[in-house]
């Protein structure tokens, strides 16, 4: 099977387009000043992108673990099983670094980020309203992150599902297309023994009529002219007595 038509790699590059998009992401988030909003909203796209794409990872890594059950019906060798569990130990250790970094970032700011907020709220004198309204906006944007991965999962467990289909069909086309070859054969086979059996046949009588042919010659040779006038009114006799039995009476 092609790497073009190869499940695993049709997922593959779904995944290294997501870790591509999040390392660029990470570096517009270093390069971003620190206790910003701006940097929060992509410090929770950070984390979220980690670990939608951990979990695309583990998923893509299963269907390495049941290939290596059966690899030749699948296709494949172990080199390429450990090619591809190569990239999926890459991919978890870019996602994993991203992680971290954002993670000991986050980590450093809250302290900071805590003792501001305790500030303003004294000397604002913020209503409780708003940390209510922090936590509603932080459980809906979590809710989404669970629906973004479902809606994912499910996306890829079609695509291979539809894959395994194809696979099926083709299977059993090529089945019915050797089991129409091999009947076409065997009759090519049948045919070849009639006509060499007909060729025997042809060849017989054609050695028997010669041998008549000669017998007769003799014949006309030894009786002459006057036999041969006796022997066709014989011949001319007992045609019309033949004809007469058969059509007079």
């Amino acid at each position: 099977m092609s790497s073009a038509q190869d499940p695993f790699y049709i997922v593959k590059e779904e995944i290294q387009e997501s870790i591509d998009k999040l390392l660029s992401t990470f570096h517009r988030w270093e390069r971003m000043p620190s206790n910003t909003g701006e940097q929060v909203h992509l410090t929770k796209e950070l984390l979220a992108s980690c670990e939608s794409i951990d979990w695309q990872v583990d998923e893509l890594n299963k269907t390495i673990t049941v290939a290596a059950r059966d690899p030749a019906w699948y296709g494949i060798d172990e080199v390429e099983l450990e090619k591809r569990r190569r990239w999926t130990s890459t991919a978890r250790t870019q996602v994993g670094s991203v992680r971290k970094a954002v993670e000991a970032g986050k980590e450093n700011n809250s302290s900071v980020t805590a003792g501001l907020s305790g500030m303003r709220q004294e000397l604002m004198r913020l209503p409780d309203d708003h940390a209510y309204q922090t936590g509603r906006s932080n459980y809906h944007m979590a809710h989404d992150t669970d629906d973004f991965i479902s809606s994912e999962s499910d996306r890829q467990l079609l695509l291979i599902k539809q894959q395994d289909q194809e696979l099926d069909e083709l299977s059993a086309s090529v089945e019915k297309i050797g089991g129409v070859g091999l009947t076409i054969h065997e009759e090519l086979l049948g045919q070849e023994k009639l006509i060499e059996e007909l060729s025997v046949e042809m060849d017989s009588t054609k050695n028997r009529l010669d041998f008549v042919q000669k017998k007769v010659a003799l014949v006309m040779k030894k009786a002459g002219v006057k036999g041969q006038m006796m022997i066709i009114a014989f011949l001319v006799i007992l045609f019309i007595v033949l004809f007469v039995l058969v059509f007079l009476t």
